[in-house]
């Protein structure tokens, strides 16, 4: 039986990996762990939870032998939009804290989950069916901490033999989670602004088209990525993944099906945007579906639709 640890636990992919990830393995040997603390209303509902810094290896090691861990899901980061406003802290975060995770997996022989993104490409980048093997000149600090996470991993397969795994995400949506800090935080938004406002004023350009996929998904991914015979995987750190490809324009007429006198308004935001500009339109994820098997259950219509049946019954509405 895996013993995981999340680290980023009460960020928008941890909070809801946690339970994912229990509901496979059984509360007691999952962990989940951030810098921040848990909410004494919503304490009882975390399951176990310790209290780490990332940059602080002894915090990391601490809990690594008092639960006799064996997994690290390592999703504690600074996102895009959060990481240009504090490029400093960005790095300081994503490089040194994935640094200190995979120094410990070494010594203890922990397999290790590392979430990478599309924020890894740039503009000269191809746009379009992104190859998994391509250019790499992001120009966002987010953007190199993930190419150099993926390298660093790969050196640590390699030099060491630590099984580190990754995937590229694009832009996740949840009904759970809030967005924190990201490029592609609209699509979560506009959801939560049409059912309660029935507007919502977009930061980016309305035929801005961004790789997005579901939460279910970007949940299933991880742990398939994970399950799967390593002999099988050859782009360990880290494949192309993506589910569907949209741009704002499309969400809103999509969201208007439901909700017809939605209204979009659009108030470009010039740092997102140009993030968004250096980002592909669309990644190839073939050597996923190959090597372990990647395949979405969501397309935009069908997120949509239980995106809003779900935030119906969390924000008490009806449409």
């Amino acid at each position: 039986m895996k013993r995981i640890l999340i680290t980023g636990a009460l960020g928008q992919i941890g909070s809801e990996l946690a339970s994912f990830l229990r509901k496979r393995y059984g509360n007691e040997n999952v962990i989940a762990s951030d810098i921040k603390h848990v909410p004494d209303e919503i304490i009882n509902q975390v399951g176990v939870f310790e209290h780490i810094d990332c940059l602080d290896a002894q915090e990391i090691c601490s809990v690594i032998n008092k639960y006799k861990i064996d997994t690290v899901f390592h999703l504690a980061a600074v996102l895009s939009a959060s990481g240009e406003k504090n490029p400093q802290l960005a790095w300081k975060v994503n490089i040194n804290g994935l640094y200190n995770v995979l120094e410990i997996a070494r010594e203890y022989k922990c397999a290790v989950f590392t979430p990478s993104s599309i924020a890894a490409f740039g503009p000269s980048t191809p746009k379009d069916k992104t190859p998994q093997e391509t250019v790499q000149r992001p120009n966002t600090i987010y953007g190199l901490t993930k190419v150099t996470g993926e390298l660093l991993c790969d050196y640590y397969y390699s030099k060491y033999g630590v099984d580190t795994r990754g995937v590229r995400f694009p832009g996740i949506i949840s009904n759970v989670a809030l967005p924190g800090g990201g490029t592609t935080d609209y699509a979560v938004e506009i959801f939560y602004e049409a059912l309660k406002n029935k507007k919502y004023t977009c930061f980016l350009n309305k035929d801005t088209y961004l790789d997005m996929m579901y939460m279910p998904d970007a949940l299933k991914a991880a742990l398939n990525l994970m399950e799967t015979d390593p002999s099988r995987l050859k782009h360990r750190n880290a494949y192309n993944v993506t589910a569907e490809s949209f741009n704002p324009e499309q969400l809103a007429r999509e969201i208007k099906k439901y909700i017809p006198d939605f209204e979009m308004n659009y108030d470009i935001d010039p740092m997102r945007q140009a993030i968004a500009d250096s980002w592909p339109n669309r990644l190839d994820d073939s050597a996923a579906r190959k090597e372990w098997g990647w395949s979405p259950d969501y397309n935009l219509e069908a997120m949509t639709k239980d995106m809003i049946e779900k935030l119906e019954v969390k924000l008490h509405v009806s449409v």
